[in-house]
């Protein structure tokens, strides 16, 4: 039996701040959505922590940033938890291989979203929160608190209003599938849940302390809390090992091999069942949508530890 290798990871990270002094630096910032795109480009913090809470920073990982779409992560985990495997007849768990926001693939399986972590399919999931949670946005984030133990979690106003004045082609995809009858409550409302999830803000710490419970069985460690059993934690990591970053699913798991979710507000997090969790943030995106420098730097990371799952 081959053991595993020690992680010195004080070492590592003074490797790691030294890559980045010598990386190259490209990308943009997702200016799309006009609040993001106010966000200093040259940003980047990482934090990572254990299963037994040993945490290693770098950078700016105290600044919140707005974590977009890794919030569909968290909403996944709450809609599996209510609806166990009914939740697959509305939403598949195959890679997309299209753009995010895409609508050919959507009407070509007709209304059917692909995954939960395209934009199609957290609408789905946010439809499935509408009808069965009673106050449906004071309700998650009451849960994203309870998680991770952190009473400072919010939704931010002006990303939602950002959000709202732009967000034609989510629209366009809620109407289509609302016309295939895989959206059941008012349009506006699951819209208007979307774009708040989409909002929540958190520093790289927070970020990784969140998410601890998928590199632990479906239990947060840091508060007992568990948020979904060790076979739902299971297929999470599953599906944002094949789903997490879009149409660079594939390279991002070729380069770094771990289950992870990005958003455009240059946020990654990424999983190493029982082992941590690690949040990284830069604002520069690359073509796909995802940070530059934030793959890089986690390639980096499971290269040089060897601790990718493969």
């Amino acid at each position: 039996m081959i053991s595993e290798p020690f992680i010195d990871y004080k070492k590592l990270f003074s490797e790691m701040a030294v890559e980045l002094r010598q990386m190259e630096d490209i990308g943009t910032v997702a200016s799309y959505i006009p609040e993001l795109g106010n966000v200093d480009p040259n940003k980047f913090g990482i934090h990572l922590t254990t299963i037994d809470n040993q945490n290693y920073c770098l950078g700016d990982s105290n600044d919140k940033f707005s974590i977009q779409s890794i919030s569909k992560v968290l909403s996944l985990s709450l809609a599996f938890e209510l609806e166990a495997d009914k939740l697959w007849d509305r939403v598949g768990v195959e890679p997309s291989g299209t753009p995010f926001n895409s609508l050919v693939q959507l009407e070509y399986e007709k209304g059917i979203p692909r995954n939960p972590l395209i934009n199609a399919g957290a609408l789905v999931i946010c439809d499935v929160l509408v009808s069965r949670l009673r106050n449906p946005k004071q309700a998650f984030i009451a849960f994203a608190r309870k998680v991770s133990g952190n009473r400072n979690i919010d939704y931010c106003p002006r990303v939602v209003e950002s959000e709202k004045k732009t967000g034609f082609k989510n629209a366009a995809l809620i109407n289509l599938m609302k016309s295939y009858g895989n959206i059941r409550n008012d349009i506006e409302i699951v819209l208007d849940l979307y774009f708040n999830l989409c909002s929540i803000e958190m520093t790289c710490k927070e970020l990784a302390q969140e998410f601890l419970f998928l590199a632990s069985n479906g239990v947060n460690p840091l508060t007992n809390v568990r948020v979904v059993d060790a076979s739902k934690s299971k297929r999470i990591n599953a599906i944002m090992q094949l789903c997490g970053f879009y149409d660079e699913a594939g390279e991002f798991s070729f380069k770094v091999g771990l289950p992870g979710k990005s958003g455009v507000g240059g946020g990654i997090l990424a999983i190493h069942p029982g082992k941590f969790s690690i949040a990284v943030w830069g604002p520069k995106l690359n073509s796909k949508g995802n940070s530059y420098k934030g793959i890089k730097i986690l390639e980096f990371l499971t290269t040089r530890t060897r601790s990718s799952i493969f």
